[in-house]
């Protein structure tokens, strides 16, 4: 390969590595936003058991992408088979449903509460979309306080389908970085190419290196940047527009062009 290509080749996997770090960092910040955002609503439904149920890998299984409760690190355990339960029911139909009395409903999947002891009896789940696609199951268990619980209300599942839209974005964007990990699991992880275990040792020296430490601090920053909101935003693009209209040493191409 010409000595071009290869640089070429050196900085376009670089980026896309970098590309990849990122997605990483933020999937954890994802979650822990969905979770925060599971808790305010679950107070606001006033239930002390809630979920967020998303597809297992191009299955139609479900898993526990996060819950709060007193059975909850059980749950992100276990999975729900495809068109099992009330949530495999809203996920395949789309529609959210209350059920006054779990254990007399036909849908109830009881291996849930087999498994974690817990005694399941009002539910309350909607579907979670995303660009007209059905992507989960948001789900709330029982009311705060002793049985026998009042079955949910109309009102509570009007406010469960606004917590719902919140939580399907971050839900998509969750998705859009879980990718990217995978992506770049399978082509680290692959020996079918006799040089891979070089190209591993190589992208592990990126990875440890200062340089690309620094980028990710860097990436970490303008995130936070822009959270805070649309004038620190437009500032931040003014000062990078600065740095670069004065920056003649480096051809910087963004990683999110790759």
């Amino acid at each position: 390969m010409p000595q071009q290509s290869e640089k070429e080749f050196s900085e376009r996997l670089r980026r896309l590595i970098e590309t990849i770090d990122i997605a990483n960092m933020l999937t954890s910040p994802i979650i822990d936003s969905i979770r925060n955002l599971l808790e305010l609503s679950a107070g606001a439904i006033g239930s002390p058991e809630a979920s967020v149920l998303v597809r297992d890998g191009d299955g139609s299984d479900l898993k526990f992408l996060t819950a709060i409760g007193e059975v909850a690190d059980q749950l992100l355990e276990m999975k729900i088979p495809a068109g099992k339960g009330i949530a495999g029911f809203v996920l395949s139909s789309g529609q959210p449903m209350a059920v006054a009395d779990a254990l007399g409903e036909q849908t109830f999947y009881p291996e849930v509460d087999k498994q974690t002891g817990y005694s399941t009896q009002t539910i309350l789940a909607t579907p979670l979309r995303y660009d007209g696609d059905v992507i989960g199951v948001l789900e709330y268990v029982n009311r705060n306080g002793s049985p026998p619980f009042e079955p949910f209300t109309p009102d509570e599942m009007d406010k469960a389908a606004v917590y719902a839209d919140a939580i399907a974005s971050l839900v998509n964007a969750y998705n859009a970085a879980k990718l990217f990990r995978q992506f770049s699991d399978k082509v680290l992880s692959s020996d079918r190419e006799p040089d891979m275990a070089e190209i591993r040792d190589w992208l592990l020296a990126i990875r440890e290196s200062s340089d690309h430490h620094e980028r990710m601090e860097l990436a970490v920053m303008l995130r936070e940047i822009a959270e805070r909101g649309e004038s620190e935003r437009r500032l931040c693009r003014e000062l990078l527009d600065t740095i670069l209209r004065f920056s003649k040493s480096k051809d910087d191409v963004s990683y999110l062009s790759f």
